[in-house]
């Protein structure tokens, strides 16, 4: 089996990108984008998420079946929990009242 090698300058631009994502993430809280603010935030930890587990947990390169597996079966987690969180925001009564009052 061939070992995949990576240079420490790849790993360094992977780096700085995520220190660029972390910026925008500092910067869209700083932005009033109204209903947008979630998602957006969401897409950009999504997106740093999905950087550290392909190439700084090297599931990108790797051809074992198990990792695959498990790698999918996060995914998927993450998209139940997230769609049950969205469920329940979305059908929030926002009429300014509490229903414990």
């Amino acid at each position: 089996m061939s070992e995949h090698t990576t240079s420490i300058g790849f790993y360094v631009l992977i780096f700085v990108i995520l220190l660029a994502l972390t910026a925008a993430t500092v910067g869209a809280a700083f932005v009033n984008l109204g209903p947008l603010n979630p998602i957006i935030a969401l897409g950009i930890a999504t997106t740093k998420a999905l950087l550290v587990v392909l190439f700084f947990m090297h599931v990108k390169h790797t051809s074992e079946r198990m990792t695959k597996v498990v790698l999918i079966a996060g995914v998927f987690w993450l998209l139940i929990l997230l769609s049950l969180s969205l469920a329940d925001y979305g059908t929030r009564l926002w009429s300014g009242t509490s229903p414990w009052s």
